[in-house]
């Protein structure tokens, strides 16, 4: 059967080893890579898979670091590199609408011209695309005081597991019933595919302040961040790095970071030019209230490029220290961030890796990375270990599994440890209601007994129905 066209399908084992793998530690085979260029395309291949019974697996620029893009029961990867146009730019009404694989950043510069640009900035955002942001519902260092993707998107277009395209919301704020849109974003793929996105753009801000902030220890740094937001002051960012991910940022970036320093703070307030000394005073104060050892504003737009620079460079800056590194994402509320920092160091003292921590301070997002060698037997798995207790940490401190990766195949197994029985059970009948039969990206968010350890998927029992099945597009 000739479903797409032999353009659009990867056909070579070689070639489908890309795609095997994203951002996480752990890799899958596909059984076949297509590459739809058109709403058409997407419903011709859901349509196909549907009616055989194989998995569907959307994937944008595989920046994913929960194991989202993973074809882990096999089936077929989606891949949407070639959707990456920008469709329409609607400056009276704020509103874009774009293709899946349109890369974030790439949007932010199109409307830049326009005064305009999309808020939230992944630290990915130079590659990670759209479709992506909506499927983890991503955030960023610039969404504390503006919101994540979902708060960011209006309308979608979507193409459901049986080829069945559908369109839900538009660029009103608000629909009537229920909301849809909300439900979609943030659901990791399971739901369908995007085909079509319409989000909310914003005005450049007029200027900024930005300021860095050095503290002897964490535990002052971590203070530090209540005691901004508790003075009624909102800055569109608060990061915060520990000595160990200074380091590293420093040795790669060069971003002009205190090498002494136990932990820093990043904090930027914008806005209309009015006001902005005014918040930027109040902060240092804060700053120095809360035992600052030193204090840098940013004099120029140069200067705060730099040092923005560093922080969006931090993970990558982490493979200096290590071979590999596993990346966690929790949230926990800001009042628990000294608690449960210090929870973290007590575990790199007792499991003997080192944890460097770089994180969304100013709303709780935790991104420890677990740094190890995978050629050391046994790390690899210690790593794992380490990290799903840090997610116990942060349910036990009232906290969440995930903020911005999502639970993808990594965080599946941990769901119960946050909702329960009859939780899960109503999830579940949410995601059958857009997909009955399970198809979408199957094996992701729900925890299954293949993934859980206790008995092979049904699917992966039967690879002989798989054989040849890149062919058959």
């Amino acid at each position: 059967m000739d479903v797409l066209g032999r353009g659009k399908v990867v056909a070579t084992r070689e070639d489908m080893l890309t795609y095997e793998y994203d951002g996480s530690a752990d890799t899958a085979s596909p059984d076949a890579v297509v590459l739809p260029e058109t709403t058409a395309d997407v419903a011709a291949v859901a349509r196909f898979c549907h009616e055989h019974g194989v998995p569907i697996v959307p994937r944008g620029a595989g920046t994913g670091l929960s194991g989202g893009a993973i074809p882990v029961e096999g089936g077929v990867v989606m891949s949407f590199a070639r959707m990456a146009r920008i469709l329409e730019i609607d400056v009276p009404n704020l509103r874009a609408v774009v293709q899946p694989g349109v890369v974030n950043l790439h949007l932010s510069t199109a409307v830049a011209p326009h005064g305009l640009y999309f808020v939230p900035d992944p630290s990915s955002q130079k590659a990670c695309t759209l479709g992506g942001n909506v499927a983890e519902n991503s955030g960023g260092p610039h969404t504390l005081a503006y919101g994540v993707t979902t708060n960011h998107v209006t309308g979608l277009e979507i193409v459901l597991s049986d080829g069945t395209i559908a369109r839900l919301g538009g660029k009103a704020v608000e629909d009537e019933g229920y909301d849809l849109v909300g439900t979609f974003v943030g659901s990791e793929g399971t739901l369908g595919m995007v085909t079509e996105i319409t989000v909310k753009l914003t005005p450049l801000a007029e200027d900024r302040r930005t300021v860095l902030a050095a503290f002897t220890t964490m535990d002052q740094a971590s203070e530090t961040v209540s005691a901004i937001i508790a003075s009624g002051v909102v800055p569109a960012a608060i990061e915060m790095m520990d000595n160990l991910a200074t380091q590293a940022v420093e040795e790669s970036v060069h971003a002009g970071y205190p090498l002494d320093a136990g932990g820093i703070l990043l904090v930027e307030v914008e806005g209309v030019r009015d006001g902005l000394e005014d918040a930027r005073e109040r902060i240092e104060a804060i700053c120095r209230a809360n035992g600052a050892s030193s204090l840098r504003l940013a004099a120029t737009a140069l200067e705060r490029e730099k040092l923005w620079s560093g922080r969006k460079g931090a993970f990558a800056a982490m493979g200096r220290l290590a071979p590999d590194y596993y990346v966690q994402d929790g949230v926990i509320p800001r009042t628990k961030l000294p608690e449960v920092l210090r929870r973290i160091r007590e575990l790199e003292v007792r499991s003997g890796l080192r944890i460097g921590n770089v994180f969304h301070a100013g709303d709780g997002n935790l991104h420890p990375l677990v740094c190890y060698d995978e050629g050391i037997g046994g790390q690899g798995e210690l790593a794992e270990q380490v990290a799903a207790e840090i997610l116990t940490y942060c349910i036990d401190a009232g906290g969440s599994i995930t903020g911005e990766h999502g639970v993808g195949a990594d965080k599946a197994c941990q769901m119960p440890k946050m909702f329960g029985a009859a939780d899960l059970e109503t999830m579940l009948l949410v995601r059958s209601a857009f997909d009955p039969r399970g198809l979408c990206n199957p094996g992701k968010v729900f925890p299954t007994p293949r993934l859980c350890g206790e008995v092979p998927g049904p699917y992966r029992q039967h690879p002989v129905e798989r054989a040849g099945l890149a062919e058959r597009f």
